[in-house]
């Protein structure tokens, strides 16, 4: 039985909207707590404790319905998207559990090659997965709870992005489309070859030629979208986000598909959340790949624009992927400029 046909959404489209989300939060108080630096108002990738000066522990849960078939690849991807939770908070993950729900009726051989391709990206993040948790559902459903650490100064968070920084995205863009192209059978040769390889890439190589750079702000993009996700680093950090439509990565056949017509259910959601804050001069079809939903997507990095070309050379001479999008201003709001 094919994993996805017992699922109503997978991957990170199967998020709850940011916009209920946030609706859901408001008025919600974390404790307090003053070892507590990163938590709930307001929310980042993940959850940041300081143990002492130089040591905090970074946090994060994350886990969705199959958006593949293959368990191996389903339960790779799964790892990818909340291992580079903590990668995206300037962290190191050090231990991961899993969080699994699965039908009884599937064979066990299913569940132990979702877990055996987890394994394998927590080993490749330089971590351990060391147990988890699984119950009875209908609908299949895994990820990972992932400890990490970082350095107390050392945070990559949301709202620190600065007007003169430049906007940088470590992967191309487009797996929502790609994915239910696929689904609906016009997806192009090669497309979800290429799309798969981009969400089971941990983001510990692009943290590792990142963070000697100290970026002002980084989150990484997920199911919201970029624009959700860049709405989300402009409005917490109180500056103006410019994204260039004609600059943004995409992955191969994501833009013939959007153009003709592939939307994902994520679509209107993200639309519902940002487009409020969103002024689009783009193409129809570059403005939803630019809310399209992304499992285990770049990371979105704010850094002194000066630093730019440096960063771009260093990622080169290790043969890694980084586009610059935009740039940050004063103001307020976000721009997909033509």
């Amino acid at each position: 039985m094919p994993l996805t046909s017992l699922a109503k959404a997978g991957g990170c489209a199967a998020k709850y909207s940011a916009a209920r989300l946030e609706t859901l939060l408001a008025g919600f108080v974390p404790a307090d707590a003053e070892e507590l630096l990163v938590g709930l108002d307001p929310a980042d990738d993940a959850a940041v404790y300081r143990l002492d000066a130089d040591r905090a522990l970074v946090f994060t849960v994350d886990f969705f319905p199959p958006l593949v078939d293959d368990p191996r690849v389903f339960g790779a991807i799964a790892a990818t998207n909340a291992l580079n939770d903590v990668f995206a908070m300037g962290g190191t993950p050090l231990l991961a559990l899993s969080v699994a729900a699965f039908p009884e009726e599937l064979p066990t051989e299913v569940l132990g090659e979702v877990l055996a391709g987890a394994d394998e990206r927590v080993r490749a993040a330089g971590a351990i997965l060391a147990g988890g948790h699984t119950i009875r559902d209908a609908e299949p459903k895994y990820g990972l709870a992932v400890l990490g650490t970082v350095h107390p100064d050392a945070l990559w968070p949301k709202s620190g992005a600065r007007p003169g920084d430049a906007l940088f995205l470590t992967k191309p863009l487009g797996t929502g489309v790609v994915l239910q192209g696929h689904r609906e059978g016009v997806a192009p040769d090669g497309a979800l070859e290429a799309a798969i390889a981009s969400m089971v890439e941990l983001a510990r190589d692009a943290a590792d030629r990142i963070r000697p750079f100290a970026p002002n702000g980084a989150t990484d993009v997920t199911g919201f979208g970029l624009l959700g996700h860049v709405h989300e680093l402009a409005s917490r950090s109180g500056v103006k986000a410019v994204v260039e439509s004609a600059a943004l990565p995409l992955l191969p056949g994501a833009l013939e598909l959007a153009e003709a017509g592939v939307r994902t259910g994520g679509d209107r959601r993200n639309r519902d959340f940002a487009g409020p804050h969103v002024e689009s001069q783009a193409p129809d079809a570059l403005e939803v790949l630019a809310y399209d939903p992304q499992t285990a997507g770049g990371l979105l990095v704010s850094l002194a624009a000066e630093q730019g070309a440096v960063l771009e050379a260093t990622f080169g001479g290790h043969g890694l992927f980084v586009a610059r999008i935009g740039h940050v201003e004063a103001g307020a709001g976000v721009v997909l400029r033509a």
